[in-house]
């Protein structure tokens, strides 16, 4: 079996021959209200965060609209072997949102067409673009309505089409579910090059077969999302771990809580022992008035601690003494080690762009742009400490070069009926390994490294799911979605969608499928 990820994709010698458009002749038969650029104008496209492959389109399609859209899908289907990609923010790590001597369609070209707020039936939503940056839709539905999404990602500089083809998953998701459970209704243009609304009750095979699709059913071009009103302030806090029984004992309990006894946000992270300025004790503070007592830790400490990272949303009108009550109440029900807390206050926006912040020092630093071989997965709680004891102790000890994440979440706050699969248990973890290479082991070995850590998940026999999935063979697909398979391919054959979508490995292309 290959995991395309860890293995370079094949993109130019599959045997296929490459596609014989002429751009000139595809700009004419388009007839764009956009734009189609060439030649050097493409390089953006050529690239994703991932910095692994660079892979040259034939043209970048800037459209204006889902019209535009629609007929460069159209067009690309005329031409024998022609792909179509989409790319949102390019932040994708393996190459999804490019193809080679295909075209690119820029999303963000589309980011202001849709921006409006409804009530229905009481519930407000927004309508947004697909091609919308998350950290727009956060700002702006603050600032406007003082209302937000439910659910989140960690990083929000990403587009809503993006997220919602893959999950959308962070802190949030144990309570709310992940992003694409927080949708009413999509428009989609197929593969076909039509334009479909479609809901829970519109066109639901396309629906639910879209969210968490992975770019396969079609292109998101708006998405319907529920919003909630927004907090003022959160209170975002670390505290420290020794044991992993103890920190996942924590953690499970936090996520499993009911809505209004827990926190609003449950995360964590490993982190060495040691003071290494990435994966060490300095990673851990939050105040950096305050530095991490290492002369804390108890002896039993091994290479490898635990962060358990956690935040308390509340209103500027509350009295500070019913915060400090109710957030006191949460923690001392937590094992963690005595002294090793840190908390600082910040406001609801400013959290969540809290990676934001990093991402502007990584760029001054000069290592945002270095490659990022990273590895994420969905892990059963039954396996989660047999992994702990292999990867986090043997394997990524001393450290990776960037965060090491972990946190539970709740399957039954999943919707079924989406693309996504998931292990089988109620609860599951989500693990990322997510190195920068220009301060870590190199792309060899970062590369060579999660090879190891995904072959030894299947021979162990581990109920695990690759999230941002990369497989290149008809055989590794159906491994990874298992009982979903048949469903799967029966959407496919319903709508036919797949036969010029291209994001990177198409799961439907017609050599892997017939």
């Amino acid at each position: 079996m290959r995991i395309a990820y860890l293995d370079r994709t094949v993109h130019e010698t599959d045997g296929e021959p490459k596609p014989n458009g002429d751009v000139s002749a595809i700009s004419k038969s388009i007839d764009l209200q956009g734009s189609v650029e060439t030649g050097d104008k493409t390089t953006i496209a050529s690239k994703d965060f991932g910095g692994l492959y660079s892979i040259k389109p034939l043209a970048l399609i800037k459209p204006a609209g889902s019209d535009d859209i629609s007929r460069a899908i159209k067009a690309a289907s005329r031409i024998p072997r022609m792909t179509v990609a989409a790319r949102g923010n390019g932040h994708s790590i393996n190459g999804q949102a490019m193809t080679n001597r295909g075209l690119v369609i820029d999303m963000r070209s589309t980011e202001e067409n849709h921006f409006r707020l409804l009530n229905i039936n009481g519930s407000f939503f927004i309508d947004v673009s697909g091609g919308a940056l998350w950290e727009n839709v956060l700002t702006r539905c603050v600032s406007r309505f003082g209302l937000a999404p439910r659910s989140w990602t960690d990083y929000l500089s990403l587009t809503v089409g993006g997220t919602l083809s893959n999950a959308g998953v962070s802190g949030q998701a144990f309570r709310y579910g992940p992003q694409i459970s927080n949708v009413a209704e999509l428009e989609i243009v197929t593969g076909k090059g039509d334009i479909t609304v479609c809901s829970e009750t519109r066109n639901p095979e396309l629906f639910f077969g879209s969210l968490g699709g992975l770019g396969q059913f079609g292109i998101i071009t708006r998405a319907r999302v529920k919003l909630q009103p927004a907090p003022d302030m959160v209170r975002w806090i670390r505290v420290v771990y020794t044991e992993f029984d103890e920190f996942t004992r924590d953690a499970e309990f936090l996520v499993s809580r009911d809505d209004g006894e827990s926190f609003d946000y449950v995360e964590g992270f490993v982190f060495c022992n040691n003071d290494d300025p990435v994966n060490g004790w300095p990673a851990v503070p939050l105040d950096p008035v305050h530095g991490f007592n290492p002369g804390i830790i108890p002896q039993t400490g091994a290479s490898v601690l635990y962060c358990l990272e956690v935040a308390f949303h509340y209103q500027k009108g509350d009295h500070p003494s019913t915060v400090d009550k109710a957030v006191a109440g949460l923690l001392k029900r937590l094992r963690f080690v005595e002294g090793l807390k840190s908390q600082v206050d910040l406001s609801y926006v400013e959290f969540l762009l809290r990676v934001k912040r990093a991402e502007e020092q990584a760029k001054a630093n000069g290592i945002w742009d270095a490659p990022h071989p990273w590895l994420n997965l969905f892990i059963s709680k039954s396996n989660i400490v047999d992994f702990d004891q292999t990867v986090f102790k043997k394997m990524v000890k001393d450290g990776i070069g960037g965060p090491m994440l972990i946190y539970p979440l709740m399957r039954s706050k999943w919707d079924n009926r989406t693309s996504v699969a998931l292990p089988d248990s109620e609860i599951f973890y989500l693990v990322a390994l997510l190195p920068f290479v220009s301060r870590g082991p190199s792309v060899e070995e970062s590369v060579a490294q999660n090879r190891e850590i995904v072959e030894w998940c299947i021979k162990e026999g581990l109920d695990f799911k690759l999230y941002l999935p990369h497989y290149q063979s008809k055989e590794g697909w159906k491994r990874h979605f298992g009982d979903q398979w048949t469903r799967f391919v029966e959407r496919k054959a319903s709508f036919d969608p797949m036969a010029i979508l291209a994001p990177g490995q198409n799961i439907f292309k017609r050599t892997h499928l017939s």
